[in-house]
């Protein structure tokens, strides 16, 4: 009996004594606010990619031309962009990219779409990039009029 009014009282001092009335907001250092408040301000700076034109019209082509445009872009956002992959909607278009090369703010960069023409009629074809912008996919579209060989044009 001793024992258990002996652990109540030891009990009931660390509740006593842990429960001051403390104010946890006094214990909060206003450098450390700051510090967070800029980490947590840099974690939502994104790299922007910024196309010269975002769709590039070859106009009428023979098939079996290829063809090929170079897309300029910028770096308009505030941190580095990294552009990790770019995929095309068909296997007649090729684009050729910066792969994984750091691109800073303000700097611009080319990203090379070649077409080999295949087709018939209006065609249009997609180029999407992955990229460390906060959407994580760019795109960028190039179209054609595909003739058949041999057609010959009125002058």
């Amino acid at each position: 009996m001793k024992k258990a009014i002996l652990m109540f009282a030891v009990v009931g001092g660390l509740v006593f004594t842990g429960c001051k009335d403390n104010n946890a907001s006094d214990k909060v250092k206003a450098e450390n606010v700051e510090t967070a408040a800029e980490r947590d301000a840099k974690e939502n700076v994104y790299p922007e990619i910024t196309f010269d034109e975002t769709e590039y019209d070859f106009g009428n082509i023979t098939k079996g031309t290829p063809v090929q445009h170079t897309f300029q872009f910028t770096n308009t956002g505030r941190a580095p962009l990294v552009i990790t992959n770019a995929t095309s909607s068909c296997g007649c278009t090729v684009p050729t990219y910066p792969k994984n090369e750091t691109i800073a703010p303000g700097e611009t960069g080319e990203l090379l779409v070649k077409y080999n023409g295949s087709g018939n009629g209006q065609v249009t074809k997609t180029v999407t990039l992955s990229a460390n912008t906060e959407s994580g996919k760019e795109q960028i579209k190039i179209k054609a009029f595909v003739e058949p060989e041999g057609t010959n044009k009125a002058s």
